[in-house]
C-alpha cells in the first residue's frame, strides 16, 4: 500500500512540472509522498467513510448508510447492471462473486457462440486485450503510438514544408512529440533520482543501523551529496510519523518500478503488444476480437472499482459497496499503459447491447487518434439510455483547457453527450483539503466530486486495499446512480444525472485548486460546486414523484 500511494497515486503531482535542475521539487514530491503513503499514521481515515454521512460521521462521504436506513428501508428494487470498463475484475473475489453479471444467453463455457453476437462464451463480460493464448499487460502511451506513427513521415520537418493534405496529421505529430518529448525527459531523470535517493537512505541506514534513528543519529551520518541530504531530510519526517526506513525504500523502489516500466513499454517506440491479439488494428469497426478471459492480469484496479459500486452490503466481508442491487459486466480493455479508441469504442457498445444501464470509466490519456469511433459508441450508448460516468483524471490539471479522453464533447463541435457525469475526486480530511490534491477540476468540464481519496475496497486475491484518485470518486457516483435506478426503477439516464447534479451539497467554503496554494470556491474549479450525495439524490426522486416499487 506505501508503494501505490507513494508512487502511483503520487506520480500527476510531480511529473508534469518536475525539472532536473530544481531539486528543491524533488525534496517536495519525496516530502508529499511521506505524508500521503504514511497517512494512516497520522490518522487513519474513518472505516466505510465514502459511505458515511457529515452530519453524523463529520466527513463528507454520500451518506449511503443513511440513505438504505432513513429513506430505502423495507423497499423494493430492481436489479441494474453496470459495465465496469478497466483493466479487469477478479470475478471470483469473496465479495464480488455474487454480484458478477451472467450472460444467460451464453453462459456454458462451451467453445461456442451460443447468442450469436459475435463473441464466444461471454458469459460475464469480454477482454478486448486479449487473444487466443495470452493477454496484454503492458502497453504504450497513447502519444507513444502517435509519435510513433508519423515518425518518419515528419521527424525535422517544418509547418511550412507539409503539404495541405498533410496539416492536419502533421499537428497531431507535432501535439504527440511535445509530450512524448517531455515525458521520456521525467521518466529518464526521475528514474536517475530515485536511484539516487535510494541508494543515499540505504547508505544511511547501513550507517545508523536501525530503522527508526534519532535525530542524534542522523545528525551524526556524513553529507557528501544533494542526495545524502535530501535522504537525511526524509527519513527524519517519516520516523517522526513513525514510518521506518525500510517502508521508505520500498516506496522508493516502486517510484523506480513505475519509471523503469514507463521506459520499457509505455514510452518504448518499438514495442507493440497488440501482435497476440491478432485482430486488424488498422480497421477501427472491427468487433469481434479478444477473448473471454476477463480478470487478468493487472485486475486490482478494476478489481477495486468493482467492490465500490456493488461488493455485497450484508455478507460480513471485507468491505460495503454503494449500490445494494447490482450486477457488474466486466470488460477489459485497460492495461498498463494507455487504452485504445478502437477497444474503448467496441466495449462500450458491447455494454448497451447487452443491458447496461450505467458505464463506469475510470481511465484517461492525453490523446484520442480515433475520437470519431468513440463518440459514436457514446451516441449509440445514449440512444439505449444508458448513463456514462468518467473520472476527470489525476494530473490536477484543469480541463477546461487540457483535455483527459474520452470526453463528453464530440469530435470538432461543442455538442456534448448529455448522458455523461464527469467526476473530480474529494478527501476525508475536509480541515485540510477537501479536494483531492491529484484531482483534474474545471469549471466547465468537471460536474461534481466525490470521495476518492484513501478508498478502501476489493482488489485480486480475494484481499482488499485502499487507493485514491477519481478512479475512486467515479464509480462512488456509479454506485448512486446504480441505486437510484434501482429504486426508482423508470427514470431515464438523463433523468439519474440531474438527480445527482442537482441534489450536490453545496460546499460554501474555499478549497485548494488541485496542486496549487491557491484557493477558490469549489464552483469555481466544478460545474455544481457540489459533492455527490446519495441521501439527497433519493430525497429529491421522492419529490419530484419517482416511482418506485410497490
Amino acid at each position: 500500500m506505501v508503494i501505490f500511494l507513494f508512487c502511483a497515486l503520487l506520480q500527476p503531482l510531480f511529473t508534469k512540472s518536475m525539472n532536473f535542475k530544481n531539486i528543491k521539487k524533488v525534496y517536495l514530491v519525496i516530502a508529499l509522498g511521506i505524508l500521503f503513503s504514511n497517512v494512516n499514521a497520522q490518522k487513519k481515515a474513518p472505516d466505510n467513510w465514502f459511505n458515511l454521512d457529515y452530519k453524523k460521521d463529520k466527513v463528507y462521504g454520500v451518506s449511503t448508510e443513511k440513505t438504505y436506513t432513513d429513506l430505502l428501508k423495507n423497499k423494493k428494487s430492481k436489479t441494474v447492471i453496470v459495465a465496469v470498463i478497466d483493466g479487469g475484475t477478479e470475478v471470483t473475489h469473496e465479495d464480488l462473486k455474487s454480484i458478477i453479471w451472467i450472460n444467460t444467453n451464453d453462459e456454458n463455457i462451451n467453445g461456442k457462440d451460443d447468442d450469436n453476437n459475435g463473441y464466444i462464451d461471454d458469459n460475464n463480460g469480454w477482454n478486448y486485450i486479449g487473444g487466443l493464448d495470452s493477454n496484454v499487460k503492458e502497453d504504450n502511451l497513447e502519444v507513444t503510438r502517435v509519435y510513433a506513427m508519423y515518425y518518419d513521415k515528419f521527424i525535422g520537418l517544418k509547418a511550412n514544408e507539409v503539404s495541405n493534405n498533410d496539416k492536419e496529421s502533421f499537428e497531431i505529430f507535432k501535439k504527440a512529440e511535445k509530450l512524448y518529448l517531455k515525458k521520456f525527459d521525467e521518466a529518464t531523470k526521475m528514474s536517475l533520482i530515485y536511484s539516487q535517493i535510494e541508494e543515499s537512505i540505504i547508505k544511511l541506514k547501513d550507517f545508523v543501523k536501525t530503522d527508526m534513528p534519532t535525530e542524534k543519529e542522523l545528525k551524526a551520518f556524513p553529507i557528501t551529496n544533494m542526495f545524502d541530504g535530501l535522504a537525511v531530510k526524509n527519513v527524519s519526517m517519516a520516523v517522526k510519523r513513525k514510518q521506518p526506513i525500510a517502508s521508505l525504500i520500498m516506496g522508493l523502489q516502486g517510484a523506480k518500478e513505475h519509471f523503469k516500466t514507463q521506459l520499457a513499454f509505455q514510452l518504448n517506440k518499438e514495442f507493440n503488444s497488440r501482435k497476440c491479439i491478432g485482430d486488424n488494428y488498422s480497421n477501427v469497426t472491427e468487433k469481434n476480437y479478444g477473448n473471454n478471459r476477463v480478470s487478468s492480469p493487472g485486475g486490482d484496479h478494476g478489481t477495486h472499482v468493482a467492490g465500490i459500486i456493488a461488493a455485497v452490503r450484508n455478507n460480513n466481508l471485507g468491505i460495503k459497496g454503494v449500490s445494494d442491487n447490482t450486477k457488474i459486466m466486466v470488460l477489459r480493455v485497460v492495461p498498463d499503459g494507455d487504452e485504445r479508441d478502437k477497444d474503448i469504442a467496441n466495449s462500450i457498445r458491447y455494454a448497451a447491447d447487452n443491458g447496461a444501464k450505467i458505464i463506469n470509466m475510470s481511465f484517461g490519456k492525453a490523446l484520442s487518434p480515433n475520437k470519431k469511433v468513440v463518440d459514436e459508441a457514446v451516441k449509440y450508448a445514449i440512444s439505449k439510455d444508458v448513463l456514462l460516468i468518467h473520472a476527470a483524471g489525476n494530473d490536477d490539471s484543469n480541463t477546461d483547457t487540457i483535455e483527459n479522453f474520452p470526453t463528453p464533447r464530440y469530435f470538432n463541435t461543442t455538442e456534448k453527450a448529455t448522458s455523461w457525469i464527469e467526476v473530480g475526486a474529494s478527501t476525508w480530511m475536509k480541515k485540510k483539503n477537501l479536494t483531492a490534491p491529484f484531482s483534474n477540476y474545471g469549471k466547465q468540464t468537471v460536474d461534481v466530486f466525490a470521495p476518492g481519496f484513501d478508498i478502501y475496497s476489493t482488489i485480486s486475491e480475494n484481499k482488499y486495499a485502499s487507493f485514491s484518485g477519481t478512479s475512486m470518486a467515479a464509480p462512488v457516483v456509479a454506485g448512486v446512480a446504480a441505486v437510484l435506478r434501482s429504486y426508482f426503477p423508470e427514470i431515464t439516464a438523463d433523468q439519474t444525472k440531474a438527480l445527482i447534479l442537482e441534489s450536490a451539497i453545496k460546499y460554501n467554503k474555499k478549497v485548494f485548486i488541485p496542486g496549487t496554494n491557491t484557493k477558490a470556491m469549489l464552483s469555481d474549479i466544478s460545474v455544481t460546486g457540489g459533492l455527490v450525495n446519495l441521501y439527497k439524490a433519493v430525497q429529491l426522486g421522492i419529490a419530484k414523484g419517482y416511482k418506485m416499487i410497490d
